[in-house]
């Protein structure tokens, strides 16, 4: 059962994260009705800021089973992200709360910031930019210097563990740079005469780059263990944009410390903020970014658009996106 919208709506958004860095707007979310924002919801703040909603979203912020019933007034939530782990999903369809996502906002983004992890790990720019910057090249006596190997893409093999909407995305990028694909995915997929689907095993023996963009499921959390790193090639490469938890970290520290794998790109981590003593912090040709694959300026805009079509979509009796019906 799914509440029909009645009455007069007020929107609570619990977590706008500081409203993300200009150029950005809520505007298309705050024109439906009287909307109150909040840069963070501490947990002790949830309850009481929640309270008198009709539309409430989310996008970190944990929605519990309790907090869910202790809102008489809420009809619809909306997940600020693809993922609504952070919500019970269960407790709102027992009230008739429909709970809508954001599905495929930051794809192409995430796809692109896949690439430029692996390109820092194979080309250096960032590093070799910076000793420029340190007057490394007006000291040098030739016409050029560089500190790592340098190495070109073209001919090697790319993996893909899930071949969802990025997966796919992330497969045409690979052809284009001359790469060999192969991916694994749970759901079969029709051969495309491209890529070659083959078991998850031997995508980790055979890839020289695998790039993990699957679900974090019971199944898969850890599945880049000690025993999976080992098996990958000398001198290949980890890619991670999907979910911290896919990895365990202290084994890939010790991986890419023994010079077993050439280096991880790296957008996510088990916990956000990493803990300082994250092994990862200090592994050798490790780069982490800060969890803002999805950050473009172009996915945040569509971020809002489509979380502004959901609430519209719901309140004209034609929800979308709903993943509790």
């Amino acid at each position: 059962m799914v509440n029909t919208p009645t009455g007069e709506q007020r929107i609570v958004i619990l977590d706008t994260l500081g409203d993300f860095p200009a150029p950005f707007s809520w505007e298309p979310v705050t024109a439906i009705a009287p909307c109150e924002k909040h840069e963070r919801s501490p947990a002790h703040t949830i309850l009481e800021r929640s309270r008198g909603a009709t539309i409430l979203l989310t996008n970190k912020t944990p929605l519990t089973a309790q907090t869910i019933a202790a809102l008489p007034r809420l009809r619809y939530i909306g997940v600020l992200a693809t993922g609504y782990n952070v919500v019970d999903v269960g407790a709102a369809r027992y009230r008739g709360i429909p709970v809508a996502n954001v599905p495929d906002y930051g794809t192409a983004s995430v796809a692109q910031a896949v690439f430029a992890l692996l390109l820092e790990l194979t080309n250096h720019v960032g590093h070799h930019a910076g000793a420029v910057r340190k007057g490394r090249w007006s000291e040098s006596p030739d016409f050029c210097f560089w500190d790592y190997p340098l190495i070109e893409l073209a001919g090697r093999t790319f993996g893909i563990v899930g071949y969802g909407h990025i997966g796919q995305i992330v497969a045409r990028i690979a052809r284009a740079f001359g790469m060999h694909v192969l991916a694994s995915t749970r759901t079969p997929k029709e051969a495309d005469g491209v890529t070659s689907f083959v078991d998850r095993d031997t995508l980790f023996r055979e890839a020289d780059v695998v790039s993990l963009h699957c679900p974090l499921t019971p199944e898969t959390q850890g599945l880049v263990n000690a025993e999976r790193l080992a098996s990958m090639r000398p001198g290949s490469y980890l890619i991670n944009t999907g979910r911290g938890p896919l990895v365990d970290e202290p084994a890939l520290a010790t991986a890419l410390d023994s010079g077993h794998l050439a280096g991880a790109g790296l957008d996510v981590l088990s916990a956000e903020p990493p803990r300082a003593d994250n092994p990862l912090l200090r592994a050798r040709n490790c780069v982490i970014t800060p969890h803002v694959a999805w950050a473009t300026v172009e996915a945040r805009r569509r971020l809002v658009d489509i979380t502004a079509a959901n609430i519209r979509a719901f309140l004209t009796g034609r929800p979308q996106n709903i993943v509790n019906a």
